[in-house]
């Protein structure tokens, strides 16, 4: 290739990187999407509980990426994690580098930052540590600032890691916990709702979004179903 079409092929995928982050938009679809998005704007820790197919992990992770994206807010990664219970084995047994272990875990996630910020600008983000994938372990145990921190899968956490997590934020930070009660592997989520009970009985100003069947936007076919599962108790 010469250099006049490296320089082209390199200016064009650069143009593309730029169209994708300047035309992403996350518009809400309901009322509770809307306040999800405000809310992970304006505080540093907010909670969305709810079932599939309600927009918890679209709205959450396109928030994020357009916060990254300003450039004006100073942060400087993107850190990806979730509850490893539903597996039933720890990271430890599965081959290849941490990223690559829980890739496939994190690929909702992942998929909307892809979506947000284009292909090549998500994978340089990627190699770079601008997007970071973490396991629930080290998440515990270090402190982020200017830092954009995404939980999924909250419901499997037990209280002394929801404790050891929302006390982690630092400066100009902001932390998302995403989850489902309902297919909760661990005590039915019971240490999620409790946290978010604490919180109100408490007076904490921490936003918690609950979305119902109602609010599912995927498709009629998944909420009727999602409803079949709640009233069989399946």
């Amino acid at each position: 290739m010469s250099k006049r079409k490296s320089r082209y092929a390199e200016k064009k995928a650069r143009d593309e990187n730029v169209v994708s982050l300047y035309s992403f938009n996350v518009l809400p679809k309901n009322d509770k999407q809307d306040y999800l998005i405000r809310a992970i704007k304006s505080a540093p820790i907010t909670v969305t509980m709810g079932c599939a197919g309600t927009g918890k992990t679209y709205c959450s992770a396109g928030t994020v990426a357009q916060l990254f994206a300003n450039g004006k807010n100073g942060y400087e990664k993107i850190v990806l994690t979730r509850a490893n219970v539903p597996t039933g084995k720890s990271l430890g047994h599965f081959p290849g580098t941490i990223e690559e272990k829980m890739t496939p875990w994190l690929m909702p996630m992942l998929e909307v930052l892809k979506k947000a910020f284009g292909k090549g600008k998500f994978e340089y983000m990627l190699s770079k540590g601008q997007i970071e994938i973490q396991p629930i372990e080290t998440i515990r145990g270090r402190s982020y600032e200017n830092s954009l921190v995404l939980v999924d899968e909250a419901q499997n956490l037990c209280m002394d890691e929801l404790k050891a997590i929302t006390t982690r934020i630092g400066e100009n930070t902001k932390l998302v916990l995403m989850g489902d009660p309902a297919q909760s592997d661990v005590d039915n989520g019971k240490d999620l709702v409790r946290f978010c009970r604490k919180v109100n009985d408490n007076g904490i100003d921490l936003p918690v979004v609950q979305f119902g069947v109602n609010d599912i936007v995927r498709s009629d076919i998944v909420a009727d179903l999602v409803k079949m599962f709640i009233e069989e108790r399946l």
